[in-house]
């Protein structure tokens, strides 16, 4: 039988990083795998986070299952984070949230949540979008459009053209938006446009489902989730995936929540069985390490504080760097305008070269990064952003 197995083809995000650690040039360059890298180019683990894994350590006496929702108390902090205490206590029992294993799993638990409810709800999602949305989303069977989102020449998002499009959605479809710190792109809505299309989705009675992955790496904790609390308690329907995977550095731990809002209470508790039952069908408990990670440092005040100051000094270091490789930029002599990248949000933007430029950037320079052009900002650092800005304007130059 697996015979007739034919091999695919490796990701092509995550095969640059083999290609990274197997090439010899020390100048090279990873701007590819989109995780968190300090100055010295590791990911590290975040001071509270060591603390609360000290704290679990000496107090947790069991190792037994916790239920396919996951960690209640997990759940709570999680949507007081996304929502805020004063929205979460509005919304009542119209809101319920489901421990996940990480965004991911947030994503296949919606999508397959939105197949059980309305199988012929097309999801619209951006264009671009992170590469992964379309196989979680479609895997449950769901049919997918896309709508417009970002202007590769002016580095700006096509909003007109994304509420036209989206104007010819159907009652009931899905339209898929990112929180902040768009992936790939770093280009976010306005709030003016939040607003717009808050109106938008209540015009057309659609459904929208908010991936918010980067929850304070933008300009904040609290005003990353502009959009998301607006259309929270605007709209009768909602669905919020939340990650803890970047702003708590807890990529291996798989911890992620899916945050579902009803029109009403009795509607909310028909909602919560049928996600518990196919959470069962698909990995029946999730994790519980992380989550447990996460609970510990919100609901303890002192390292609470500890991880927002060291989220404040990673969101900090990104913003910095967006502005110094702009300046880098221009004193290498780069032929073009990079004042965007300052402008843009979060961990990634794209470059705006071709695919033949990118694989140059690679194959000549031993700087990684995936065909599209788009970057990793946090894969720059003070000992190789010279390299990268100078090896950008030389290629520009030459007009490969």
């Amino acid at each position: 039988m697996f015979d007739s197995l034919q091999a695919l083809p490796p990701d092509p995000i995550l095969a640059l990083t083999p290609a990274y650690r197997a090439d010899p040039n020390p100048d090279k360059i990873d701007l590819g795998a989109g995780v968190y890298k300090d100055e010295n180019g590791n990911t590290p683990v975040m001071r509270a986070v060591k603390e609360a894994e000290r704290v679990l350590l000496a107090k947790q006496d069991s190792k037994a299952y916790v239920g396919p929702g996951g960690a209640a108390g997990f759940n709570e902090v999680i949507a007081s984070l996304a929502f805020g205490d004063a929205l979460k206590q509005s919304l009542g029992e119209r809101r319920v949230s489901l421990q996940t294993p990480g965004g991911c799993g947030g994503l296949r638990l919606a999508a397959e949540f939105i197949a059980k409810a309305n199988p012929r709800a097309t999801v619209w999602v951006s264009d671009p979008t992170w590469p992964n949305h379309r196989p979680l989303l479609g895997a449950a069977g769901l049919t997918l459009a896309a709508y417009p989102y970002y202007d590769l020449d002016s580095h700006t998002v096509r909003f007109d053209a994304m509420l036209e499009s989206l104007s010819a959605a159907a009652a009931g479809d899905v339209v898929l938006l990112h929180g902040c710190c768009h992936n790939p792109c770093g280009a976010d809505l306005g709030r003016e446009q939040w607003r717009e299309m808050r109106d938008l989705a209540l015009d057309k009675g659609l459904v929208v489902l908010i991936d918010m992955a980067y929850q304070g790496l933008g300009d904040g904790l609290e005003e990353d989730v502009y959009g998301v609390r607006l259309l929270a308690e605007s709209l009768p329907e909602m669905l919020l995936v939340s990650s803890c995977s970047k702003n708590f550095g807890l990529y291996r731990e798989r911890t992620g929540a899916l945050s579902v809002i009803c029109r009403s209470g009795a509607a909310a508790t028909a909602a919560l069985s049928h996600l518990a039952a196919t959470a069962r069908a698909n990995y029946s408990m999730p994790p519980d390490h992380g989550a447990a990670i996460v609970q510990t440092i919100m609901e303890d005040a002192g390292l609470r504080a500890d991880w927002e100051r060291e989220l404040a000094e990673v969101r900090d270091r990104i913003n910095n760097l967006r502005a110094a490789l702009v300046r880098e930029l221009a004193a290498a002599g780069a032929e073009r305008d990079f004042s965007f990248i300052e402008r843009e949000k979060g961990m990634f933007s794209f470059l705006g070269v071709s695919p033949e430029q990118a694989e140059s950037l690679t194959g000549d320079y031993s700087i990684y990064l995936v065909k599209s052009g788009r970057i990793n900002i946090a894969g720059i650092n003070r000992n190789n952003i010279s390299y990268l800005a100078n090896s950008l304007a030389e290629l520009l130059r030459a007009g490969v």
